[in-house]
């Protein structure tokens, strides 16, 4: 991964650290985005001396539209080539949160961020070349359908509903995005981390989440092991023209039925244009 730039989000801890700190100590230049500037400048000076190379930090919100395109803004202008981007970020609330574009947090923060972000980079990764879009779903995406209907969870909530809905939008963007960068050299692939060791939803837990995490917690994943499949994805010489797949152990794994619609896949696209103003192109 030495000269190679990636920019993974939501790396202040968690996978998202354990991600860049994989990479870090393979060579490669990395950028990271995090919430809290004291917890992201910290993952810097461990990745840092891990690597013995250079970190770049945005710290930005990624549920805010607004803070997304500053966070790419500052990222085009840093940045001279964009090889690899982990879209790792993401979150779960037991509760209905808005965010300060007036939608609801799960799916602004788990699937319109990195629709945008990703967006807004796509030319940079294109002149990168051949260049990798990498995006952290769930196995949760199975129990996930797109709720056209009542997308923000306005009408009827669940956490978990929400959850896997977003999951599932993870899944169908990336195989869009595979088929409308066919004639480029930039791949799109989706994984399911494995159930880590994290502070995931700690924010908001749900009932299930906090009589059920204390117990499972000794048979979780260390941050590490799932991050692996995520490392595996950014930088395997092997993967570098497989595209339009989802991961799970490091290896291609068919993903639930609805994943595979394409239908569905174009309108979410769409919809997403919409929501985050951006041209729908197709």
């Amino acid at each position: 991964m030495a000269g190679r730039t990636v920019l993974v989000t939501g790396a202040s801890g968690g996978i998202g650290r354990a991600t860049a700190l994989g990479l870090a100590t393979m060579g490669a230049h990395l950028a990271i985005t995090g919430r809290d500037h004291g917890r992201t400048e910290g993952a810097a000076r461990e990745l840092r001396a891990a690597g013995g190379g250079r970190v770049d930090v945005f710290v930005a919100d990624l549920s805010s539209q607004s803070e997304v395109r500053r966070m790419a803004d500052e990222a085009l202008q840093r940045l001279s080539r964009i090889d690899v981007l982990v879209n790792n970020v993401g979150g779960y609330w037991s509760t209905r949160h808005v965010t300060a574009d007036g939608l609801e947090r799960t799916f602004a923060l788990n699937h319109l961020a990195p629709f945008l972000l990703t967006n807004l980079l796509l030319d940079r990764l294109e002149r990168s070349g051949p260049a990798r879009v990498v995006t952290v779903a769930s196995n949760a995406h199975a129990q996930g359908r797109i709720d056209f209907d009542d997308l923000q969870g306005e009408r009827s909530w669940s956490g978990a509903r929400a959850y896997s809905q977003s999951k599932l939008a993870n899944v169908l963007f990336t195989y869009e995005l595979a088929r409308r960068l066919q004639a480029t050299s930039v791949t799109a692939n989706a994984l399911h981390p494995g159930v880590v060791r994290t502070g995931f939803g700690a924010e908001d837990p749900g009932g299930v989440q906090r009589r059920f995490i204390p117990v499972m917690r000794p048979f979780m994943k260390a941050p590490a092991k799932g991050a692996a499949t995520s490392i595996r994805l950014a930088s395997a010489p092997e993967l570098e023209r497989v595209t339009g797949r989802h991961f799970v152990n490091g290896k291609p794994k068919r993903s639930s039925e609805r994943s595979y619609d394409e239908a569905v896949a174009a309108r979410l696209w769409r919809v997403s244009a919409d929501l985050v103003g951006l041209a729908a192109a197709g």
